[in-house]
Order: C-alpha cells, then sequence, then structure tokens
C-alpha cells in the first residue's frame, strides 16, 4: 500500500486508514485482531479510533493488540476526542484517558472534534499546542469543523509554531459537501484531509439497491440513522454508475467508491470501517485499483453537487 504525507507535516500515513468505530460493540477483540493483521499485513498503517467507540472500548482493544500483536512502530495510532467541549483542562483530561485505554504515552496524531462556541478558540489551540509540548501528541488536528473555523485555528496554531496537519470529515461519491469549501481552506493551510465514509456509510457498496439486508448496519438499531442519510433518490442513481463501472473494471463497487476517494486531490488518507475481517479485505481491494480517466470523470458528472441539486435527474 502505498502511503502519503498528511498536508505539508513529516507526519506520512497509509492511503487507506483502519477505522475502529464498530470495535467493542459490533466487532469483538478476536475480530479486531484479525483486522488489524490483514491490514498491517497489506501495508497499512493509520488506525483511526476515538475516545467515543464503544464507550471507549475501541481505544482499550487497540490497547491489548499495540504492542502485543503488531509492533507500536508498524502503526499511526490517531485518536479524536468527541463530545466533552473544547476547554483546555477537558480536552486533556480526556487525551489522558485515551492514552491510557491505549496503553501508550503518546498518540501519532490528535484530533478535536466539533468547535464550541462556548470557549474561546485560543484555549482550545492551547489544549492542542500543549498535547505536543507534553510529547503526549506528535501531531494534532481537527474533525468535524467548518472550513472558517478550520482556517482560524490554523492561522493560530502557525503562529504558535504548532501547525495543523489534518483536518477529518466525511467525504465519498454520495457526499461532496467537503469540496465547495473545506478542501480548498485546507489545501491553503497546508492541511491533510482525513476521508471518513469513503463508502457512503455503506450505501455505495449495493448492498441497499433492492431493501435493507437484515444482517446489514442499515437494520442495526445503532446505525438505522447514520445509513438512512444517504438512502435517497439522488445516492441511487449514483450507486448505479459506481456498480456499472465495477462490473467494467471486474471489480467490486466497495473497491471503486473507495479509490475514487483515496485518489482525489487533498485526500491524505480514507479511512474504511468494517464489522469483520471479510468486509474489510473486501475494502483493501481498492489498493490494487486505479480508475481509468474515463470513469473517474463518469462518477465526477453523476455525483456533481450541480447533479444533486437538479431534480430533472433524480
Amino acid at each position: 500500500m502505498d502511503h502519503r504525507r498528511v498536508g505539508r507535516s513529516g507526519l506520512e500515513v497509509s492511503r487507506l486508514g483502519l477505522g475502529t468505530m464498530t470495535w467493542g460493540r459490533d466487532t469483538d477483540a478476536d475480530d479486531a485482531a484479525s483486522q488489524l493483521e490483514s491490514f498491517v499485513g497489506a501495508g497499512g498503517t493509520l488506525i483511526d479510533t476515538s475516545n467515543v467507540y464503544g464507550d471507549g472500548d475501541a481505544e482499550s482493544i487497540i490497547g491489548t493488540l499495540v504492542p502485543d500483536v503488531i509492533p507500536r512502530d508498524d502503526v499511526v495510532l490517531a485518536t479524536t476526542t468527541v463530545g466533552i467541549g473544547g476547554s483546555s483542562g477537558r480536552l486533556l483530561a480526556t487525551l489522558d484517558g485515551s492514552l491510557r485505554r491505549l496503553n501508550t504515552d503518546h498518540v501519532d496524531l490528535w484530533q478535536v472534534h466539533a468547535y464550541d462556541a462556548t470557549v474561546p478558540f485560543e484555549e482550545t489551540c492551547s489544549a492542542l499546542v500543549r498535547a505536543v509540548e507534553s510529547g503526549r501528541a506528535q501531531y494534532i488536528g481537527l474533525s468535524g469543523f467548518a472550513s472558517w473555523q478550520l482556517a482560524t485555528f490554523a492561522t493560530w496554531l502557525r503562529g504558535a509554531g504548532c501547525p495543523l496537519v489534518s483536518t477529518e470529515a466525511e467525504y465519498s461519491l454520495v457526499e461532496r459537501g467537503a469540496e465547495e469549501s473545506l478542501l480548498p481552506a485546507a489545501a491553503l493551510h497546508g492541511v491533510g484531509l482525513l476521508a471518513w465514509a469513503p463508502l457512503g456509510r455503506g450505501v455505495l457498496t449495493g448492498k441497499y439497491r433492492h431493501g435493507t439486508p437484515a444482517d446489514s448496519r442499515g437494520a442495526s438499531p445503532h446505525f438505522t440513522r447514520y445509513v438512512g442519510r444517504h438512502l435517497r433518490p439522488d445516492a441511487g442513481r449514483i450507486v448505479e454508475a459506481v456498480v456499472t463501472a465495477a462490473e467494467g473494471l471486474g471489480t467490486s463497487p466497495l473497491a471503486v467508491a473507495c479509490a475514487w476517494v483515496r485518489d482525489r486531490r487533498g485526500v491524505a488518507s480514507a479511512i474504511v470501517g468494517a464489522r469483520d475481517n471479510a468486509q474489510l479485505l473486501g475494502s483493501l481491494a481498492a489498493v490494487d485499483i486505479t480508475l481509468p480517466a474515463e470513469i473517474r470523470s463518469a462518477l465526477e458528472d453523476v455525483s456533481s453537487l450541480e447533479a444533486a441539486d437538479d431534480p430533472q435527474q433524480q
């Protein structure tokens, strides 16, 4: 698997990242170990997690697998702090909790999720700086921030000598909103995008074309609304285009959708998640796929923001 620098930083990550949102809930420790071994075996390095995944169990599982199953130096650990606001003390306390669960003294990338308008942005920035200066994080990033918020934080942190390197956002053929202003802002400030849900929350695999399979995330009480966001008429047209492209290339719709995101300008890594190892291996098939220019162009046309707004194409 190829690797890429995150923005203009020295941090290198695999072009596909391993997401752990299901770990500790739908994926137990044994399945997680199988996924991790397959991922690293394919050349993957970036493991993406959060303090809220499985109520912290995802981080705890990683802490039992690294370094016992996979050496610490073979992976890039990235965790995101979610749901506790932007105050410096709470952010750093939550990071310390993540480090304990991950069984490590530092993460390679620490990201703060969601702008907190009730806390001065300088205070949140100071927590990010302190995490780096104390050695608890090697690099820092954001998650779920608007473009103007990213620009504000990036400017302040650059002035403090602790540059922002990443931003995390949903990005796929059925969710291209990041192209409007977030990706341009990230490029201007030398920030790389970590793209989550490159498979459109599972919709781009084609599994929902004729209904909701009983064993799918869409049928799960945890993920019904999560998947339902992209079960809309214009998304159906995009899914059919992805299926057609996959048939022509002799691969899966999953691999086509994943490869499209992976190769987009400004994307440092596309983060794929799976309930089990078999699903992950399907995503890893994208490693060997390069979309021909004509197929990329056709997919971009059918999924463009203009096409989504055109009722005649829905």
